[in-house]
């Protein structure tokens, strides 16, 4: 049983992208640990957590085996724990054990995407970045409150199957969780006809599709260079008013290197539009080195720079070296030696506009905003909604998925900025090294993307779109995760209930 509910997880996600498993994938489990004793039950579920993490998150093994076991074995102590708790309130016939389960469910998924450094990959909603409608509910109680809503109707699937073995015919539970899935469709549905007016803005991705044998080689640093500059020479036919290229898609240091800031620089001003591109910078002071994106204004000069915040261990540091520095002699790649950026960076520039009064012509000047997230920042939503709160027009996610190979890796990291653009109802443009670059509107849609054929990832090229640009104020934005701390209130008043009722 709990196998059955690692592959039905699985088969959730990409690349199968079946959702509507997900609705049902957590009822096998809770029927293994019905009954059990807490330890039998934690080891059960412990065992489906492992399952369903190495058929999900197995592309780790890219960056470090032991890394990938490690993290394995330790994310699934939720899944692990999650059994535990779960299998003491299903055995009594309450009707808060309804809500306490999801509840549960929900406080350790936050726990696990913000404890320590935080893995908020593949969580249960975003199976369902599929499912427009049902996402909606997003901008009021983040991804969490679709997870909720998943685990609850299978937790009222396992209680009512359950009840009828034992003859005890009772709908209750089946019809509250069908229920709310109606409310949510609803309000999904209302919010989907939703007009964004405002500003538009013509944006051009770049996707170099550099490979990572290359990326850092001085003797293809020219090709490199070369293939940018053709891609951002094509794309500028369209007259972009912003082109992006991907995370360190410059292999050098801008601001030390005159040579490479002119030529950037110069393709700015040539174009006539600013470009934001990946590189690595170097504190001058300290001589710590940091995963940065540059922005290049109109006139050539760099106008803006934002330092990575949330790095990626054992990818660009290894936490806890002084105990764990052996992991990098078994890294396929050498391990980055890098240090968090200080604080929030929100880029601007200016647009032009033409305004006709009284038949004269005017020139009006717009400043545009815009927050970056470097590779996997875009997984703290908490980094989005502070970029947003501080006047960000739109979201743009550079990263370089190349290290994952050809794996679900992309399309999973994917689902993360669609949740993203929901929660904030922004438009989150990503640009990728090897894909997935697309652009995601305020409602999670992916309205358009690099790629050849039906092929995203491993593929040159550029897209360029109008997005519309908002600074809508969500009650997500303003608030956060209101809804995974109420999840947490309910947990401290109902299980003291419950544990008096036993």
């Amino acid at each position: 049983m709990a196998v059955i509910s690692a592959v039905l997880l699985i088969l959730s996600f990409p690349n199968f992208n079946f959702n509507m498993l997900a609705w049902v994938a957590l009822v096998p489990m809770l029927f293994a640990i019905d009954g059990l004793k807490p330890s039998r039950a934690f080891l059960v579920s412990y065992l489906s957590g492992i399952l369903f993490l190495l058929g999900t998150v197995y592309w780790l093994v890219h960056v470090t085996l032991p890394g990938m076991i490690a993290s394995v074995l330790f994310f699934a102590l939720y899944f692990g724990l999650f059994g535990l708790s779960a299998s003491r309130i299903t055995d009594q016939n309450s009707q808060l054990s309804i809500i306490i389960i999801p509840a549960l469910w929900v406080a350790l998924e936050w726990i696990r995407g913000n404890f320590m450094t935080g893995f908020g990959w593949v969580l249960l909603a975003h199976s369902q970045t599929g499912n427009i409608p049902i996402i909606q509910i997003a901008d009021i109680t983040g991804a969490y409150g679709v997870s909720f809503l998943i685990v609850f109707v299978n937790t009222a699937i396992f209680v009512t199957i359950r009840d009828f073995r034992k003859k005890e015919y009772r709908t209750g539970y089946l019809v509250a969780a069908l229920t709310l899935v109606f409310i949510a469709q609803a309000y999904g549905i209302l919010k989907l006809k939703n007009v964004f007016t405002g500003e538009r803005l013509r944006v051009a991705v770049v996707q170099g599709n550099i490979p990572q044998s290359k990326k850092w080689d001085d003797r293809f640093r020219k090709e490199i260079y070369k293939k940018y500059e053709k891609l951002t020479r094509a794309a500028a036919k369209n007259k972009p008013g912003l082109v992006i290229w991907p995370e360190t898609s410059v292999p050098d240091f801008p601001e030390l290197d005159n040579n490479v800031s002119g030529w950037v620089g110069g393709m700015a001003k040539s174009i006539d539009a600013p470009i934001l591109v990946g590189a690595p910078s170097e504190d001058v002071k300290t001589g710590a080195l940091h995963n940065s994106a540059v922005l290049f204004g109109k006139d050539g000069k760099m106008s803006g720079r934002y330092d990575k915040l949330h790095l990626v261990p054992f990818g660009e540091y290894v936490p806890f070296k002084r105990f764990l520095s052996f992991v990098e002699r078994f890294a396929p790649s050498p391990i980055g030696d890098f240090s968090p950026g200080k604080d929030f960076s929100i880029f601007g520039f200016f647009i032009e506009r033409k305004s006709v009064e009284d038949g004269t012509s005017f020139k009006l000047l717009k400043k545009v905003k815009f927050g970056c997230l470097i590779c996997f920042e875009d997984i703290f939503p908490e980094l989005s909604r502070e970029s947003v709160k501080r006047g960000a027009d739109f979201l743009v996610n550079i990263t370089n998925d190349a290290w994952f190979k050809y794996s679900s890796a992309p399309y999973q990291h994917v689902q993360n900025s669609i949740f993203r653009a929901v929660e904030n109802r922004v438009n989150v443009v990503r640009a990728a090294n090897t894909g997935v670059s697309c652009f995601i509107n305020q409602k999670g849609e992916v309205v358009a993307a690099v790629g050849s054929g039906d092929e995203n990832i491993f593929v040159d090229g550029f897209v360029t779109y109008d997005i519309v640009l908002t600074n809508v104020k969500t009650f997500y934005t303003l608030y956060g995760d209101v809804f995974a701390f109420a999840c947490m209130l309910s947990l401290l008043i109902g299980i003291p209930v419950l544990a008096r009722r036993r």
